[in-house]
């Protein structure tokens, strides 16, 4: 009976385990009001995942790019990371300026989506915001590991302020 007790506990450790250490691979999503919020307390820049419900290949992002370990972890350390449904109802209030819903077609886009994307419409979306909550730059297109991690980087520690795209991608060597 004690070696069944025992076995018992191993697995209820082991899962417990493996449930943090399944967790441990996930990027803090936060709604926009609590980015904003944090960003009172704790200047960060602002890391925007915009996307629909209905985007295979943003699916495909969330899997292949955003449950890398080392991709979660860099993203929380720099970034406060909004997931943001480009489709979403609810409206927005970011810089003093009211975003929301625009019916368009069968379903529509939220006017915040609209103005991150510089008017340009394409899931997945990636868009960098400074400190301030200003456009850095809108990435549209699946972004692969490898190459999000030239991109996070460039923006997190400000190459984009000093160094030509082009010039860093030649320089890069991998943290991650």
């Amino acid at each position: 009976m004690k070696s069944l007790f025992k076995i018992f506990v191993f697995f209820i450790v082991l899962h417990i385990g493996q449930g943090l250490n399944a967790q441990s691979n996930k990027v803090n999503w936060l709604s926009w009001e609590e980015a904003i919020e944090k960003s009172k307390v704790q200047k960060k820049k602002i890391f925007v995942d915009i996307y629909t419900d209905w985007c295979g290949y943003c699916k495909k992002m969330d899997k292949a790019t955003f449950q890398q370990q080392d991709i979660a972890n860099y993203i929380n350390e720099n970034f406060y990371a909004v997931k943001f449904n480009a489709e979403q109802r609810k409206s927005i209030e970011l810089n003093g300026q009211m975003y929301k819903f625009k019916a368009a077609g069968r379903k529509g886009y939220h006017e915040l989506a609209f103005n991150l994307t510089r008017g340009k419409l394409s899931y997945p979306t990636i868009v960098f915001l400074d400190e301030e909550m200003k456009i850095i730059q809108p990435i549209p297109g699946f972004q692969d590991p490898k190459s999000f991690e030239l991109i996070m980087t460039y923006f997190s520690e400000d190459h984009h302020k000093i160094t030509p795209w082009k010039k860093y991608v030649s320089t890069f060597s991998s943290k991650l």
